[in-house]
């Protein structure tokens, strides 16, 4: 009976040790890849302890939220540019930056058979309402604008606009039908390897700019060990395994 002192002492120890190591990470997530981060930041607290807060939205609105003084650590973005420029500025750890996903851009409507798999629905233009994520603020936007130009469709189909701030507020607009069809992330509509419902045609790769999507470690979070070992874990295969299962490729 007297070594149960002594246990409990080295158990009440090792557990603060183990509360002392462990930290907090705050992350800014692109609204694509709002589904995949919540999975790799489950897995990422059971690997090594650490907590992921984090927090989605659209990039370009993260980029003058991080030059504002917001507390992120670390950032995930849907292009490359803005990681790049936040380097260059001084408001990221340079040499920290690295590309973790690619991302696919859909056409996609809630209805069953309302879009085709060649896209044609648009050169119909049978519809009311085509969301897609404002451009400057969403490089998938970006991507939705580029594609309707290399189509020759954006003159026709720009009267019918309905712009999300984020590709997650687009995704809303078409999932509640406010639009019929929209410009969305494949990951929002992808699962098990299908279309989870409703109808898409996934836009072929040449007809707009590669959306390369990079993380980076914030300036604020350089001796921060939660933000590199996050940093660290996305790279690894298990982060891997669950990128590729929502359509990205690496």
């Amino acid at each position: 009976m007297k070594k149960l002192p002594a246990l409990l002492t080295s158990l009440l120890c090792l557990a603060l040790a183990g509360a002392a190591w462990a930290d907090d990470v705050q992350v800014a997530v692109a609204a694509n890849f709002t589904a995949p981060m919540k999975t790799i930041a489950a897995e990422f607290a059971k690997a090594t302890g650490h907590t992921a807060t984090l927090s989605f939205g659209a990039t370009g609105r993260f980029y003058t939220q991080i030059k504002n003084g917001a507390p992120f650590d670390v950032f995930l973005s849907a292009d490359d540019e803005t990681p790049a420029k936040l380097e260059q500025e001084g408001a990221a750890v340079s040499g920290s930056r690295f590309t973790y996903a690619t991302g696919q851009l859909v056409l996609w409507s809630a209805q069953p058979d309302f879009v085709d798999a060649q896209g044609e629905v648009l050169k119909k233009g049978n519809f009311k309402n085509i969301a897609l994520a404002a451009p400057k603020l969403a490089p998938y936007g970006a991507a939705a604008i580029e594609t309707l130009t290399q189509l020759g469709l954006l003159d026709s189909l720009s009267p019918k606009f309905v712009q999300g701030e984020s590709i997650g507020q687009t995704f809303g607009f078409v999932s509640t039908g406010n639009a019929e069809l929209g410009f969305v992330a494949l990951s929002q509509v992808y699962e098990n390897g299908k279309i989870k419902s409703g109808s898409a045609w996934i836009v072929p790769e040449r007809l707009h700019s590669p959306i390369r999507q990079d993380a980076v470690i914030l300036a604020r979070a350089k001796d921060n060990k939660a933000a590199a070992a996050l940093a660290e874990f996305l790279k690894s295969e298990k982060a891997r395994a669950v990128i590729r299962a929502y359509g990205y490729t690496i």
